[in-house]
């Protein structure tokens, strides 16, 4: 077990969540406390960002990403483009993958510019910055089954570097064609947090308390982890599942035989600053 360092913390001052059957995160707590579903959640992410057409047009991977990060930027009454932001996904968008694998195989001169340029992995992240007009950095991270928590971790460490807030945006989407077999992942999950080092009345806060091996990290069955476990960015789960249940603690997978373990102050309790943050 190797102790942490640094004592990064943050407050939570907005989230963002999508996923089918729970297109809000206010939808993720009712079900996750009540185990009510919505009756008229939307087939797919909508992210207002875009103009009507772009909106269609968008891959789902760009769609639910967008939708999260502009979600968790209201919740936090922080304008969109004054963010840095930090972009998470273990596979980028890997429908536009197969595409482009099959087609290059088949047909390379026949390749859709537009799939083309939806096919880097800071699509999403570009999609945002020209869409918010943000001139703050983006950085686009993928670290396999590890990528929430090292951009989490990327987050934490920006702004205890200085910045005011940051914003920090976890997604993937549905595997399919022959990658599905060796990169599985079902259905669109996203998930947004804006992070700042000011305390906030009614926000929640989260500290690193330290980086454990995988021997002492927790189940993941939490509510959400247990209906969306297949989906490539469902390490991150466990962090809402004790988010929306207002849970002391939560473990996140960061890599090979590690753990994020944090400390979570409830928004109805986090009065006080967690150890280590300004007062």
């Amino acid at each position: 077990m190797t102790a942490a360092t640094t004592p990064l913390h943050a407050t939570i001052e907005g989230i963002g969540f999508w996923a089918p059957g729970l297109p809000t995160w206010e939808a993720a707590c009712r079900f996750v406390r009540d185990g009510e579903l919505p009756a008229d959640a939307p087939a797919r992410p909508s992210p207002q960002l875009l103009a009507p057409n772009e909106r269609r047009r968008a891959p789902e991977t760009v769609a639910v990403a967008l939708d999260v990060a502009l979600a968790a930027c209201r919740a936090a009454g922080r304008e969109p483009a004054a963010l840095p932001s930090v972009f998470a996904s273990m596979h980028g968008d890997l429908a536009i993958t197969d595409y482009m694998c099959a087609t290059l195989a088949a047909d390379p001169a026949s390749v859709s510019p537009t799939r083309f340029h939806n096919s880097v992995h800071n699509a999403a992240a570009g999609y945002w910055t020209i869409g918010t007009g943000a001139m703050q950095p983006a950085t686009a991270l993928s670290a396999g089954d590890a990528s929430f928590a090292q951009g989490l971790l990327d987050a934490l460490a920006q702004l205890h570097s200085g910045s005011e807030a940051v914003l920090l945006v976890a997604y993937d989407s549905q595997a399919c064609g022959p990658l599905a077999a060796v990169s599985p992942s079902v259905g669109v999950l996203g998930a947004a947090l804006v992070l700042s080092l000011h305390p906030r009345e009614g926000a929640a806060t989260l500290e690193l308390a330290q980086i454990a091996a995988d021997a002492t990290s927790a189940v993941a069955d939490g509510p959400l982890a247990r209906r969306l476990g297949g989906n490539a960015m469902a390490p991150m789960l466990p962090l809402f599942d004790a988010l929306a249940q207002s849970a002391t603690q939560a473990s996140v997978h960061a890599g090979p035989g590690q753990h994020l373990q944090l400390r979570l102050v409830p928004a109805a309790a986090a009065i006080d600053a967690p150890t280590g943050a300004p007062a």
